[in-house]
């Protein structure tokens, strides 16, 4: 059992000691979502984007490595009455999909925990269509607030063991470092979020 497995039972709850940032992302990320457009999500956890996506999307494909986080997706799917949401266990490095099957790829809250972002990120790139967009939201630890730092020193203990510590510039100079061309925007909160916006090109 991996800690993502161990921990899917109160990950909402961690997830809600950043409340604001974690809310107001998830909400700008369905409106970007285009009408009937298919959309993958990536180490979705329990799947909060993926539901919001569900909510516009014509489909969603939501995954992420521990069945344990899926299948406490699938429950809240269930709930909301969600019907064009399906759950499978996938790597994001290694995504079985051929090229450009997406309308939109989601990998959110995942970048800074990598010890090699990039091959994720070229990977989910990869799969997004052309006239598509990847969106990837991610964590800047490196804003965090007072209180914000010492939540990350206790979940460092529980055994989270963040790669990065991304700031709006860093996160930026990362993506650019990858060629692309992001609209990066700061989602404010204890751990304020990057939102970045990717358009692949025709």
């Amino acid at each position: 059992m991996t800690f993502w497995d161990e921990i899917a039972g109160v990950y909402d709850l961690a997830e809600a000691t950043n409340r604001k940032a974690y809310r107001e992302a998830v909400r700008r990320v369905r409106e970007l979502i285009p009408q009937w457009a298919s959309v993958l999500e990536c180490a979705a956890g329990t799947g909060e984007f993926s539901l919001a996506a569900a909510e516009r999307a014509g489909s969603v494909t939501c995954t992420d490595l521990s069945r344990a986080m899926l299948d406490k997706a699938a429950v809240k799917a269930k709930r909301r009455g969600l019907t064009n949401i399906s759950f499978t266990v996938r790597n994001l490095i290694d995504l079985p999909e051929g090229d450009g099957m997406y309308d939109v790829v989601i990998a959110a809250n995942v970048l800074h925990l990598l010890a090699r972002p990039e091959k994720a990120v070229s990977e989910l790139w990869r799969v997004t269509a052309p006239g598509g967009k990847l969106i990837l939201p991610t964590f800047l630890q490196g804003e965090a607030s007072l209180f914000g730092k010492a939540l990350i020193g206790i979940y460092k203990r529980m055994g989270f063991r963040p790669q990065r510590k991304f700031t709006l510039t860093t996160y930026r100079d990362f993506l650019q470092r990858q060629g692309l061309s992001a609209q990066v925007t700061r989602v404010p909160g204890r751990v304020p979020v990057g939102l970045a916006v990717v358009e692949k090109p025709y």
